[in-house]
């Protein structure tokens, strides 16, 4: 379904994917949030008050923005407990169900859309979109939204390079949705974003990246100073707050 990029090294991917749940709390207290915008077109074709699924939810960054939404049934699967319990903090009306995009503990045809936030890539999507279409109703949609740093901002092209680590990948899964029988027409819209940030807490934020909390303790202890050095360095950055600029990149596939 999907090639292999150069240099992909599966136990890694795992070791990355499964490393969010011991800094739950600080991936909720420093992660951004998604522009209204950006989910309201992921679910625009399901149409008013949809049941919506968030997949991989996390600590519900994206939950809570739907709770917010005119839905008119709202679930939540997450495969880390500890992400889960972060939720159920913060989101305390939607009880995350354990679960994966792999196995969806949802019954055939019970949700209209499919949301998955930050989530996407991490999927094995061999198996994962035969089964977001069972759970699909007919007409549903499948929605993935990713913030990214837009590196087309100097200032913002150099941190990347200053927060690379050892693990760091040159080549990462695409940010896609596949098109396939299941899915066949893919729609893509790029939404501006921004997060509010001093150098510290930026530093933070970074804290939170799967390449970083694989490290060992010194050499993330390295790469965080490197970070806070350039950020301190920048005029941009160096004083006080300032916006990070940030492109929501979301895409929509309705069920076939």
């Amino acid at each position: 379904m999907r090639a292999t990029p150069p240099g992909w090294d599966p136990d890694l991917a795992a070791r990355r994917a499964s490393s969010f749940g011991a800094s739950a709390r600080a991936y909720a207290a420093e992660r951004p949030d998604y522009p209204a915008d950006a989910v309201r077109w992921a679910l625009e074709p399901a149409g008013p008050s949809p049941r919506v699924l968030d997949l991989g939810s996390g600590t519900g960054k994206l939950t809570e923005m739907l709770a917010r939404m005119d839905v008119r049934e709202l679930t939540a699967v997450e495969p880390d407990p500890d992400m889960r319990a972060e939720a159920e903090r913060r989101v305390p009306g939607v009880r995350p169900l354990a679960g994966s995009a792999e196995d969806i503990p949802l019954p055939g045809g019970s949700v209209d859309a499919v949301l998955a936030g930050q989530a996407m890539h991490w999927f094995d999507l061999d198996r994962a979109l035969p089964e977001i279409h069972r759970v699909l109703a007919p007409g549903g949609v499948v929605g993935a939204l990713w913030n990214l740093d837009d590196d087309r901002v100097g200032w913002v092209a150099g941190l990347q390079e200053a927060a690379r680590s050892s693990v760091s990948l040159r080549h990462w899964r695409p940010r896609t949705i596949p098109s396939t029988p299941y899915f066949p027409e893919v729609e893509r819209a790029e939404f501006p974003h921004s997060q509010r940030r001093t150098a510290e807490s930026l530093v933070a934020t970074i804290a939170t990246h799967s390449h970083i909390l694989v490290l060992d303790e010194r050499e993330r202890a390295a790469v965080l100073d490197r970070v806070l050095t350039y950020l301190r360095g920048v005029p941009e950055t160096a004083e006080g707050e300032f916006d990070l600029p940030i492109v929501t990149l979301t895409l929509r596939a309705r069920r076939a």
